[in-house]
């Protein structure tokens, strides 16, 4: 039997899909680099082998997997070629995978993961489902009927994938090192659509939804009236949000989820919406949507003292003024701090003025320096052009966490897709060291 090698084995889609395979009792094993990542716990959890990148791990008995983050140059990749190994890229390898089951997408330019979440955790109450979830959460089941998975549109990677369904949360200009401008993204999603084998769920108060088409029928959730799922007499109270659904303006039921903010109630719109048509029991979906404790880095909280402290991986415009929204509505009277660290700096580039009118919905704005990537690490910008922009904005380092503590009853907010947990640790150890 093959033994699965993954390049990249700590990528938020390869540590999930690593550990599918090794739950259906594949051999697996993976290469990274040696610094620790959030994806790996689940990893050494389920004892799968992390190495170093070595070109010596790469054997001829091995069916590679690679990610999308390295490219030919990699000695493990140059090492598999030397030796006439074939490379499954990730997304190629998946797009095969999904052939196994009733596949659901969950795609979209914010809200993916928290999305596919909710939606693992409910269609897995009612029958058997395998999931790859991109906060490096992933498992597989034996015997599944459905695959519930996250598909990026970066780099039009998802039109790898020809799901029998897809959810499509919306569709928003990023990733500005790849696509040209917003017509570019819904090009790339309107490829997608046309991949889509039985129907897509889509959220019908985006406009750039509206103007997508399929081959398959396409059905729309939402607030407003034109919908075919919509929500309405929103209640937020300690426990949550509460909503009525009407389904084509015929009530289908009164629903609970534990988040607080609009975009919380439209992810359990599409899970809804698709579980309806999936004619899943309205019991299980009821009780699910109640239970979900949320993904990693998506409003992860903790309380420390008398302060909340909220890891959230927000790194775009809008996902930081939801971010922030939701959390005025669940903590109404205490002060909001955020602490943002951009990701990438063609994103801020773009993005200036878009970052520092999000930011500026937070009562105070702390700011890091600027967080490169794989891709891109550096460029004609600093934190300062931003910081210019927000009113009282101040810059803050590893160094100086502790200025933090001012804010007793407050709820500190850091956001960002780079390193932003090292913050938030030393922060955290300011706290607890001895005086």
């Amino acid at each position: 039997m093959t033994k699965y090698h993954f390049i990249g084995i700590k990528g938020t889609g390869m540590s999930p899909l690593a550990q599918i395979l090794h739950d259906i009792g594949h051999d697996v094993q993976g290469s990274d680099i040696e610094q620790h990542i959030f994806t790996q716990a689940a990893l050494e959890e389920k004892k799968i082998p992390v190495l170093p990148f070595d070109k010596n791990n790469v054997q001829e008995d091995q069916t590679i997997i690679a990610g999308n983050a390295f490219g030919e140059q990699h000695e493990e990749i140059q090492a598999a070629n030397e030796k006439n190994i074939p490379i499954h890229r990730y997304h190629h390898f998946l797009g095969e995978f999904l052939s196994n089951f009733t596949s659901i997408a969950v795609t979209g330019s914010h809200g993916k993961t928290s999305t596919t979440g909710l939606l693992a955790h409910v269609v897995g109450a009612a029958k058997p489902t395998s999931y790859l979830i991109g906060d490096g959460t992933g498992k597989g089941s034996k015997g599944s009927e459905y695959f519930v998975f996250e598909a990026c549109e970066y780099r039009r990677h998802f039109l790898s994938y020809e799901p029998d369904y897809a959810i499509i949360t919306n569709i928003d200009f990023d990733h500005p090192d790849y696509f040209s401008d917003i017509k570019d993204v819904i090009s790339a999603f309107q490829s997608m659509a046309m991949q889509v084998k039985k129907a897509i769920i889509a959220c019908g108060d985006d406009a750039n939804l509206q103007e997508i088409h399929a081959q398959v029928p396409v059905v729309f959730y939402g607030f407003g009236d034109h919908n075919d799922f919509q929500a309405k007499n929103i209640q937020r109270g300690d426990e949550g949000t509460t909503f009525d659904v009407f389904v084509r303006n015929t009530f289908y039921g009164t629903f609970q989820i534990p988040g607080y903010g609009t975009h919380n109630v439209l992810n359990a719109l599409a899970v809804i919406a698709i579980c309806h048509y999936e004619a899943l029991p309205m019991d299980i979906i009821k009780e699910q949507l109640k239970t979900f404790t949320g993904v990693k880095r998506r409003f992860s909280e903790k309380s420390i003292g008398d302060q909340i402290l909220i890891d959230d991986y927000a790194h775009h415009p809008t996902e930081i003024k939801v971010t922030i929204e939701a959390t005025k509505y669940k903590y109404k009277n205490r002060e909001v701090v955020a602490i943002f660290q951009p990701h990438t700096f063609t994103r801020t580039k773009t993005f200036l003025d878009e970052f520092a009118e999000s930011l500026s919905e937070a009562d105070h704005v702390y700011l890091c320096d600027i967080f490169g990537s794989a891709r891109e690490n550096a460029g004609n910008l600093s934190i300062e052009n931003l910081k210019e922009k927000i009113p009282n904005a101040e810059l803050i380092s590893e160094d100086n966490v502790d200025v933090l503590k001012k804010y007793n009853d407050g709820v500190l907010l850091f956001m960002g897709a780079g390193d932003i947990q090292k913050f938030q640790r030393a922060y955290e150890e300011t706290l607890t060291a001895t005086p």
